[in-house]
């Protein structure tokens, strides 16, 4: 019983496999999967895909990477998608300073704007953060958002907890099977284990024994295993402890 709190079934690594691929989760466990809109094609492929799928629900939002094209009518038709009833949140937003492929003062701005549609149509956010750590944390802590997941998360345990004390999730994917992964094992150790999700990121990160290829939900398996090893709980309860955690998150 898993609940995939972070998926890319839109992207074009899929289109030969997708609908045979989507249609054999539940079977393989995954009760729950939120696709997640990047801009404003996906996001209107992410609520293509729930609404074929009863079990699978959609983000709308625009990455930092997106944001150049950005203007305040992309922000209403964000607001007009929003109103889907299997749109669970906004996201994914944030800041990106690794690639920079959008001007860092814009992707300010526009994570800013995301974050007060969030506020003003009552969803969670899907963060994401990639080397702008403090950044993206101060840009949430000056806003009145306190419900949301930090995607993919890879700062500091002392900084998961000043998220979690503000009432976000931290997400948990393929990298945490990674031997090289220390900073991240030490996060699941320390945090409370009713503040994590689970999430693949398909079609990226494929967790160890399957890394380096496509990803899909079915891996969420080896996240669960290897969070059950770092807290000492079993599979069983890290399934469902996370799927309960995504429940009062989304729904």
């Amino acid at each position: 019983m898993y609940f995939e709190s972070h998926a890319h079934y839109d992207d074009k690594r899929f289109r030969e496999d997708r609908e045979k691929l989507l249609e054999l989760l539940p079977s393989c466990g995954i009760d729950h999967v939120v696709n997640i809109g990047c801009d404003l094609k996906s996001s209107q492929e992410s609520i293509r895909l729930a609404e074929k799928y009863d079990y699978i629900y959609a983000s709308v939002g625009v990455h930092p990477h997106e944001v150049s094209e950005m203007t305040s009518q992309t922000i209403e038709e964000l607001r007009r998608l929003a109103a889907h009833e299997k749109v669970v949140a906004i996201g994914e937003i944030g800041l990106d300073y690794y690639y920079d492929f959008s001007p860092r003062e814009l992707q300010q701005f526009w994570f800013r704007q995301q974050l007060r549609l969030a506020e003003s149509v009552n969803k969670p956010v899907i963060i994401h953060s990639r080397d702008a750590s403090q950044e993206t944390f101060d840009i949430i802590k000056s806003s009145p958002i306190r419900r949301g997941v930090i995607h993919c998360y890879s700062g500091a345990w002392q900084m998961a907890q000043d998220y979690v004390n503000m009432g976000f999730f931290i997400g948990v994917g393929g990298v945490v099977t990674f031997s090289n992964a220390k900073k991240l094992v030490e996060v699941v150790d320390k945090i409370p284990m009713e503040k994590i999700l689970i999430e693949t990121d398909s079609p990226y990160l494929a967790p160890n024994p399957n890394r380096g290829k496509r990803n899909d939900s079915r891996n969420l398996q080896f996240v669960v295993e290897k969070i059950a090893e770092i807290k000492k709980l079993s599979p069983e309860d890290v399934a469902k402890i996370t799927f309960d955690n995504a429940k009062s998150l989304f729904f």
